[in-house]
């Protein structure tokens, strides 16, 4: 399989180019294309993940159920396809764009920088994942209000692009109180 590539973006978000994923990700990292999905099961719970220690940015990070970058030349929607299968070995279904137009910049404490336009997706997936360990060192299944919860009380707990999503996601609206990563069995 060749190297993973990222899209390049002006700041009109009009592609420039692309690069080496690997060669991105650093104290300078420019604005390149992305995307973030939310995966929910047939109970309405929300699939939240931790990241791989191993990760290059926000190692051991609860987040999203996945995230990741389209190749040159691929369609949005194939990628979140593709990522999901990969990184969780989840087939999603009824991919809906919730926030297409999300754009963050943050920086982990090892001073790598996300800069990314990431058009976020909500997907459904009706098996258990079998992640990665690569990508994915824990996971669980929760509701999404309780998790909404946890992200408003504790953002500094999770990666900074899912507290930025989950603000506009009524997804992740106000619901009972309760220690939401605690619930649902995990992997």
């Amino acid at each position: 399989m060749p190297p993973e590539r990222v899209v390049l973006l002006d700041e009109d978000r009009v592609p420039v180019g692309t690069q080496l994923k690997h060669l991105v990700h650093t104290a300078d990292t420019p604005l390149h294309l992305a995307f973030s999905c939310h995966v929910l099961n047939s109970e309405g719970q929300v699939l939240v993940t931790r990241r791989s220690l191993g990760k290059r940015a926000w190692p051991g990070v609860w987040t999203n159920s996945v995230c990741g970058h389209p190749q040159p030349d691929e369609p949005m929607e194939d990628a979140v396809v593709r990522r999901a299968r990969d990184e969780l070995g989840l087939a999603v279904r009824e991919l809906r764009p919730v926030l297409p137009d999300f754009r963050y910049r943050a920086t982990d404490a090892s001073g790598v920088v996300e800069n990314e336009v990431c058009p976020v997706y909500v997907a459904f997936a009706d098996e258990e994942p079998e992640p990665n360990p690569d990508e994915v060192m824990d996971l669980r299944w929760v509701d999404p209000g309780r998790l909404g919860s946890a992200l408003r009380a504790t953002p500094w707990a999770f990666s900074p692009w899912f507290v930025g999503q989950a603000r506009d996601m009524e997804l992740y609206a106000p619901s009972d109180t309760g220690t939401a990563l605690t619930e649902g069995a995990p992997r």
